[in-house]
């Protein structure tokens, strides 16, 4: 597979950019390997460039908002244009949406679910590929109704159009994920979100596994195809400092009281009345993550000046080079289709999902995900089996006994080399399943899967306490 240079994404220059593309862990027999990782879906690494610019602001650090030194003028002025910055990324429109800056997609969503005020008799409708951070927190309120789906994981449209249909005009939201954390199968957005607003609902776009990926594009108000609220994480984006983003119209969040008061929520306070702020300042209580807003800010400039189509055409090449090989492993079995992103889950037969996953991490520095992935109806969806009629049943299970897959999930730094030596590996797994079973042993202390020879993947010469 050839990847085009002239005009189009450059790997090997992004990969300059990336913060730990070349450590190395001690793999089997003590040696050395460099570590690859495939658990971009859970966190991405950082940029240098963006890491060079905090070090270089840190100097200027100081509380933002009413601070009269040029310190907190300078901090108050940096942390509003970031909001401004992360809007422009996502094509919100200036003067009638509002970025709220949060922890991460999690807070977003929760946040969300509080300041849309669901009576009893409202509806929110989501489908059952959700990412549990798009399915709690609208079982608090209202009423949730879930889309099916069909056999390799994609949604029933037709289903979704009937739930819609039969609940109208109660349906306050349509929430979905832009792209699947299980199986990267990418949903239709402008479809569904058409098909929200022609049931009078709004649309809300999980996008914490879409905006590393695709472009992002609200659309504007009175657009069929608008997205009215948008979320996803610094962390999954190649900001790992401890923010996220939700996106949405200023008038949802002027009206009533937010679900954190305090410190930068208000206007004026009397001893029995309050005047709260105005947006985004009465969503975001306490002293904010200036560094982390500055992360995101930054880290999407970059990836903005970059192009994200060009990494998604990219990652389209690496995802279908790795279903290409997974496919020819003797007894791997992948989940889901295409379109997708490059998030894929499989299980290899006779070897348990947290044994191959570490098979990988010991033998070739392999880091991937296995479980349930915050998705655990999902999962069981994918798998064929039924929800047991008391969770109890799986409570007494370790984690690592538990139903689920094996995920690898592509970021735009990973290579056709890196795919190649996981294929390679994952076919030296299948051919001596039963010698990998017998040197690997569980640790009852909650490790999972251990070579018997007691090898740690974790560098002992790290500063840390660990």
């Amino acid at each position: 597979m050839k990847i085009i240079k002239s005009q189009s994404f450059n790997v090997k220059q992004f990969r300059k950019m990336v913060m730990g593309v070349d450590v190395r862990v001690p793999v089997h027999k003590n040696r050395p390997a460099r570590f690859i990782n495939f658990d971009n879906a859970a966190s991405t690494p950082a940029l240098k460039p963006v890491y060079d610019k905090l070090k270089d602001y840190l100097k200027w650090y100081s509380g933002v908002h009413r601070g009269t030194g040029h310190k907190s003028i300078l901090s108050s002025q940096r942390f509003d244009k970031c909001h401004e910055d992360i809007a422009r990324f996502v094509k919100a429109d200036p003067e009638r949406d509002t970025a709220i800056i949060v922890k991460n997609t999690t807070e977003a969503i929760n946040k969300l679910s509080y300041r849309l005020n669901l009576s009893p008799t409202d509806v929110v409708v989501s489908t059952m590929m959700e990412h549990h951070s798009n399915d709690l927190p609208w079982r608090r309120a209202g009423r949730i109704d879930y889309a099916g789906l069909d056999s390799e994981g994609r949604l029933d449209l037709q289903d979704l159009s009937r739930k819609l249909r039969f609940w109208y005009p109660r349906v306050r939201l349509l929430t979905v994920c832009g792209a699947s954390n299980v199986t990267g199968h990418i949903n239709n957005i402008g479809h569904l979100a058409a098909l929200a607003h022609e049931y009078g609902a709004r649309f809300m776009l999980d996008a914490a596994q879409y905006a590393p990926h695709q472009a992002l594009d609200m659309k504007p108000h009175g657009h069929p195809e608008h997205i009215d609220y948008l979320a996803f994480s610094g962390h999954k984006i190649y900001a790992p400092f401890g923010a996220g983003v939700l996106v949405g119209p200023r008038d949802t969040f002027l009206k009533g009281a937010p679900e954190y008061a305090g410190g930068g929520t208000v206007a004026l306070v009397g001893s029995s009345q309050v005047k709260w702020g105005g947006v985004p300042d009465r969503d975001e209580a306490g002293s904010p993550n200036l560094i982390g807003a500055l992360a995101l800010s930054e880290t999407l400039k970059i990836l903005d000046s970059i192009g994200m189509e060009k990494i998604a055409a990219y990652e389209e090449q690496l995802t279908e080079y790795a279903l290409r090989l997974l496919k020819g492993v003797p007894g791997l079995t992948v989940y889901g289709s295409l379109p997708r992103v490059g998030v894929v889950s499989f299980n290899m037969r006779d070897v348990n999902h947290s044994l191959l996953g570490a098979i990988l991490a010991y033998e070739g520095g392999i880091g991937i995900r296995t479980g349930c992935f915050c998705a655990q109806p999902y999962v069981r969806h994918l798998l064929g089996q039924e929800e047991p009629a008391n969770l109890d049943e799986y409570a007494r299970l370790p984690v690592w006994e538990m139903p689920g897959l094996a995920r690898i999930s592509l970021g735009a730094y990973n290579t056709l080399a890196e795919i190649e030596k996981l294929a390679e590996l994952l076919h030296r797994i299948a051919a001596r399943k039963k010698e990998y079973q017998r040197e690997y042993v569980l640790d009852l202390g909650g490790a999972g899967y251990i070579p018997r020879s007691g090898l740690t993947p974790v560098p002992l010469h790290l500063s840390l306490d660990l």
